[in-house]
């Protein structure tokens, strides 16, 4: 016995929406389409509408309205970097969070030679509506190139150059102050820090932060690129060239796993002999044996922030750039 075929299910239209929330057409199309004059309270009936009439909007229709592609790029630094960095899904999770609630579509993209001559070409052709740039360089032409260019842009951390952009960043210096002043406290004598890549803000603030404040000139410190593996290697030059020392700020979390597993194969016990913290608070510093003291900066929250700036860019392009500061806190674990 043949099966019986089901009808075809009706796709709700936006004049059953109109109907159902008491509106024109033209109202709950500018409701649909993101319109922010639309008085509150004529809004809510028409998104009341769309809730129990399962109304989806048609994006392509949407899109010829707006004029928009509904989707905003993520930048993030270099491939090497990518594996096994807990800050980059911290990011993803908080940004996506505010797009998809937005109904804008996330596009994730790594930083290349290809990258922003791709960036700029999808921004120009209308394949993208903004820009998150996670981190860039210290040299990279890319922030400038699109911000002269009058694109929507927001940065995850203060430019590197004098920029009117928009960004949004933790007080890398205060956050390595609080590592440096807990380090002091507990008195070791012979503190050594392994750095974030100087090229970058975020690199050469907490290395400031944190040599300013222990005001030690005969600091000694190796530069690392936030991966587990340049903190093995950073600490290992430093235990060989200052056997004497007793504590160590890394300044990521994987960094001081690297270096946690080095001063481990030396015998160097944690926290008796050397103090070690790190900084980042992600989930790395829970995995580390022992536990690790770091300091804490709000990577879910910032991210959201950067999204929510970046969608108001696009809604409001003349807005004038804007700066969010988030600070850091210091959290106490097994490790210093």
């Amino acid at each position: 016995m043949p099966t019986p075929r089901r009808a075809p299910l009706k796709r709700v239209t936006l004049e059953e929406v109109a109907r159902a929330a008491g509106v024109s057409r033209a109202t709950a199309s500018r409701v649909v389409n993101g319109v922010t004059t639309v008085d509150e309270a004529i809004r809510s009936a028409v998104q009341r509408a769309i809730a129990d009439t399962g109304y989806v909007p048609n994006p392509a229709a949407r899109s010829l309205v707006t004029r928009r592609a509904e989707a905003v790029a993520l930048v993030l630094p270099e491939r090497a970097r990518l594996p096994g960095d807990p800050f980059l899904g911290r990011l993803l999770r908080g940004t996506s969070r505010v797009t998809g609630d937005h109904g804008v579509h996330l596009v994730l993209m790594t930083m290349d030679a290809n990258t922003r001559d791709q960036v700029a070409a999808d921004l120009h052709r209308g394949r993208l509506d903004g820009v998150i740039l996670v981190h860039p360089g210290e040299r990279d032409p890319l922030p400038r190139r699109l911000v002269e260019s009058r694109f929507p842009v927001v940065l995850s951390a203060r430019p590197a150059e004098p920029l009117a952009v928009t960004h949004v960043e933790a007080d890398q210096r205060a956050g390595a102050a609080l590592a440096a002043d807990h380090l002091r406290s507990l008195r070791r004598r012979r503190i050594v820090t392994i750095t974030g890549p100087l090229h970058t803000a975020v690199g050469h603030d907490r290395l400031a932060g944190f040599r300013d404040t222990l005001a030690d000139p005969d600091l000694a410190w190796v530069e690392g690129d936030f991966s587990r593996e340049s903190g093995a290697v950073g600490m290992t030059h430093l235990v060989e060239a200052h056997p004497d020392l007793d504590a160590v700020f890394a300044a990521s979390d994987l960094m001081a796993q690297g270096a946690l597993s080095v001063l481990r194969a030396r015998g160097r016990a944690v926290p008796a002999d050397v103090a070690v913290v790190g900084f980042d608070d992600s989930g790395v510093a829970l995995a580390c044996d022992p536990p690790l003291t770091t300091v804490r900066e709000p990577v879910e929250e910032m991210a959201a922030e950067l999204a929510r700036l970046l969608l108001h860019h696009i809604d409001h392009p003349d807005s004038p750039p804007a700066r969010t500061l988030f600070t850091p806190t210091l959290v106490h674990r097994h490790s210093a």
